[in-house]
């Protein structure tokens, strides 16, 4: 019984190692000591000759076992029947002596080892923050920004402005002192959103860009919105009438701002329609430029009572409100033009009879010379208007009305430049003219988006 029991733990009992790996065997007693386990790094076997080869050669155990197929970074060389391992830069590893594993502590003096992810981080301060670049800003909240109250006549409201004759002086001069607060309000960013939820509609029958950009974007300044409505957006252009068009859109907005090639076009518009009109423009009179012609020049001059302003060229619409205006708010009006271009009668008549009233004076002539003498202003437009066919006659007949340095220097030595843009350098007035320091062309224009407003808020509160 003794020798089959003998026999059967033989058989179970594994298998003698080679004298290679007997080397490198050791007793788990050697591990543990009094206290239990040793900490690494001072175990018994870390002494031991069989880590001669790998200590000799600077590289140490650092325990596991590697598979077969697993990456390796050292590659084995053999020197002088000494097997040596040599880093071939497959893999780059950070190793950490033992001393830098392990520290004395020296708190307390108990000279035991302290492991370095144990010991306590000193308090750093946080970062300073960098300086923003840009600062921020905080936009919103949930007061509106308060109104001033802003006063004006209401003899206005509910009126269309049609031509420069459907206003008085007094209606005048009311209408550009409120362009110029409302100039001022949005030079200092000031809210003025006083046509909360009004609406215009745009009927634009020719392309333009002063006119459209002014209302669209005075409108949204005061607080509401305007519809533009080209040649190709409404039913215009298949047959429908102005008049259906004007109650249909009567409907909709709270007025219509019409540019239009026929005057009598924007005359139906008002007939039919039961919201105030606008003529932005039309073949007969501009009367919202000369508005802002007549603003210009008393920001320029601080009166308009007795100026004198020399207009050159075609006797167009633009020069049509210029008389009209001008003789109504006492500005004397010199209109030079050639045979064949002078304004019409029935616009000459009815603004000498507002001259006589204002102390004003209209003159037509065909002397460019005689025009300008002693005049407090200089005004061209286009020789070539939008649509004209007879372009090349105008152009001869019309050049020697172009305004130069020499017609600038023959008035007054305060004259200023105007001109209602676009314009052609070269052709009504010299570059050096529209661009040196008598012109006040962008001024005049940016005052037509003051007066827009003006009108608008005349009309709709």
């Amino acid at each position: 019984m003794v020798e089959a029991r003998d026999a059967h733990i033989a058989v179970e009992r594994a298998p003698e190692r080679p004298a290679e790996e007997r080397s490198w065997r050791y007793d788990v007693d050697d591990q543990v000591g009094t206290g239990g386990w040793f900490p690494r790094g001072q175990q018994p076997r870390d002494a031991r000759d069989r880590v001669a080869v790998l200590v000799a050669t600077g590289s140490r155990k650092k325990g596991g076992t590697a598979s077969a197929d697993a990456a390796r970074p050292f590659s084995r060389q053999e020197m002088g029947g000494v097997l040596r391992l040599v880093d071939d830069g497959s893999r780059r590893v950070t190793t950490m002596s033992d001393a830098t594993r392990f520290a004395k502590s020296t708190e307390g003096g108990s000279g035991k080892p302290e492991a370095s992810h144990l010991r306590p981080v000193p308090p750093q301060a946080p970062p300073e923050p960098e300086p923003e670049e840009f600062p921020t800003l905080s936009l919103g909240g949930t007061s509106a920004p308060k109104l001033k109250i802003f006063t004006l006549g209401s003899r206005l409201k509910g009126r269309s402005f049609l031509e420069d004759t459907d206003l008085t002086p007094d209606e005048i001069a009311e209408v550009i002192t409120t362009a110029s607060r409302l100039k001022r309000m949005h030079k200092n960013n000031e809210p003025h959103t006083y046509l909360a939820g009004k609406t215009i509609g745009m009927v634009f029958q020719h392309p333009s860009t002063r006119t459209r950009v002014s209302f669209q974007a005075g409108m949204a300044q005061l607080g509401g919105q305007a519809l533009f409505l080209g040649e190709n957006d409404l039913q215009l252009r298949r047959g429908e009438t102005i008049g259906d068009t004007a109650k249909v859109l009567s409907r909709y907005v709270d007025a219509i701002v019409a540019r239009v090639a026929k005057h009598q076009d924007i005359i139906d518009l008002a007939g039919y329609g039961s919201v105030p009109v606008i003529n932005a423009l039309s073949d007969k009179c501009h009367p919202c430029q000369a508005l802002a012609d007549m603003m210009t020049l008393q920001e320029c001059f601080g009166s308009l009572s007795g100026l004198k302003l020399a207009y050159l060229g075609d006797g167009n619409n633009v020069a049509a409100s210029l008389i009209l205006a001008g003789a109504a708010m006492g500005v004397s009006v010199t209109v030079a033009s050639p045979t064949g271009f002078q304004p019409p009668r029935d616009v000459i008549n009815p603004a000498s009879w507002l001259a006589a009233a204002s102390n004003a004076k209209i003159t037509i002539t065909d002397d460019p010379w005689e025009a300008v003498k002693d005049a407090d202003a200089l005004y061209t437009d286009v020789h070539v208007s939008m649509g004209q066919a007879d372009s090349a006659a105008r152009a001869v007949a019309l050049a020697p009305y172009k305004v130069t340095s020499k017609l600038m220097d023959a008035a007054k030595p305060g004259a200023v430049f105007l001109h209602c843009l676009p314009m052609h350098r070269g052709e009504e007035a010299d570059a050096d003219v529209a661009d040196g320091p008598k012109s006040v062309i962008f001024d005049q224009a940016e005052n037509r988006l003051h007066i827009h407003k003006a009108l608008l808020m005349h009309l709709l509160c």
